[in-house]
């Protein structure tokens, strides 16, 4: 393959996991605060011993779970990536040996 394609495409790659890395850390904020308002919520939801307090804790945890299942999913976009640039390197790498 072409070495500037490769290179293109090691770029490409690089810049795909940095932007999902930055999505990540933004989905791992958004889930430490909702894992804690579900938390509140299902402590409420024990005090005040309603209907409402349960739908409300049950809504809450399932808004956090949702969350840590698309955390899930970038976590794997991200090794998926990093191994295709280890690919892309290793690639690059043989090709230069090879010259």
């Amino acid at each position: 393959m072409n070495p500037s394609i490769l290179q293109r495409r090691l770029v490409d790659v690089a810049e795909r996991v940095k932007k999902v890395r930055a999505e990540l850390a933004v989905t791992e904020e958004q889930l430490a605060f909702l894992e804690e308002e579900a938390d509140e919520a299902r402590l409420r939801a024990l005090v005040s011993e309603t209907p409402i307090g349960d739908v409300e804790a049950r809504d809450a945890r399932r808004h956090a779970d949702a969350l840590a299942r698309q955390r899930e999913a970038l976590l794997r976009t991200v090794a998926e990536l990093v191994r295709e640039q280890d690919r892309l390197l290793d690639r690059m790498s043989a090709e230069l040996s090879a010259q």
